[in-house]
Order: structure tokens, then sequence, then C-alpha cells
């Protein structure tokens, strides 16, 4: 068995976890944890006040990453540019499918459920649920746009926000 290698994300560094967005990595600790060692990323979210410690060896199993590139970036708003596609499944199946995409990390799947939720003024009332589940992708989305671009968020909003405006028009 080789030795897995070490992470190659270091402190001040901003990181994508899958269930929680954009943080930031604060510093690599060691803790002893029931008599067993453990190197940890400590990783702040301040937008949401938590911190979070994730052991180093199982950052990449459980889905961390580095921010997306510009590329990424450019291909999410070219996503949401794109046409609604909206099953005609029941809510609740969608709505399990929008968070399972929303939490998987990946920006492109969390863009596609920004198109899919998006409503012009004009169109039919949101649910509460779709309100949630849009809010919550939307804000993901943006968190990465402005980490990528240099942690601008209001710019990042209004890019977005500019995407989805000149799709309705």
């Amino acid at each position: 068995m080789t030795k897995t290698k070490k992470p190659e994300f270091r402190p001040n560094e901003y990181v994508v976890y899958p269930a929680h967005g954009v943080g930031q990595i604060m510093s690599i600790e060691e803790q002893e944890i029931a008599g067993i060692k453990l190197e940890l990323f400590v990783i702040s979210f301040e937008k949401d006040k938590m911190t979070l410690r994730v052991p180093t060896h199982k950052a990449t199993e459980v889905g961390m990453r580095s921010l997306s590139s510009p590329d990424v970036v450019a291909h999410a708003m070219k996503t949401l540019k794109g046409k609604a596609k909206v099953k005609r499944a029941m809510w609740s199946r969608r709505a399990q499918e929008y968070e399972q995409k929303i939490n998987s990390g990946d920006l492109i799947a969390i863009a596609e459920v920004v198109r899919d939720l998006h409503r012009a003024d004009d169109q039919r009332e949101q649910s509460y649920s779709e309100r949630q589940l849009y809010e919550a992708a939307l804000e993901r989305l943006t968190r990465e746009v402005a980490a990528v671009a240099g942690g601008d968020e209001v710019a990042a909003a209004k890019q977005v926000d500019e995407v989805l405006l000149s799709r309705a028009a």
C-alpha cells in the first residue's frame, strides 16, 4: 500500500467543501483523538460563522477541492444562460435532485439549479421550498465566482444577475 500523498491545500487558501461551499483554510493542526494523532485542516466559513475541521487524509475523499478555474466559472455562466430544464417529476423528487446538486460542490451542477429555478419577475410565484433551494444555489455560485475573481461578492452577484436577466430578455 502506498502512503497517500499529502493534499495540496495550504493555509489561507480558499477551498470548496461540498456541503458548505467556499471556505478558507485557516491552519493545519494536529489533534489527538482517541489516542490517534490526526492532522486536520481548520476551515473557516466566515459567512456562516462556522469552523470545520477536516482530517487532511480525508479531504479529497469528502470532495473538498480547490476553487474552480476561471474556465469552469465561464462554463457555469454559460450554463446559466441556457434554457431551464424542468423535469415533469414530482416536486419532492426534483427538490431532492436540486439538493444533491447543490451539495455536490460541483459548480456546473449548482449553476444548473440556479438556471432551472430562476424566475423572471413576470413568471409564476415560487414556492417557499423552491425559493430556499434557489437562494442556496445562488449563494454557493456567487461565493465561488467571487472567490475565483478575488473576493468581491457584490460584483459577483451583479455578474450572475446580469447573466440571468440577459437570459430572460
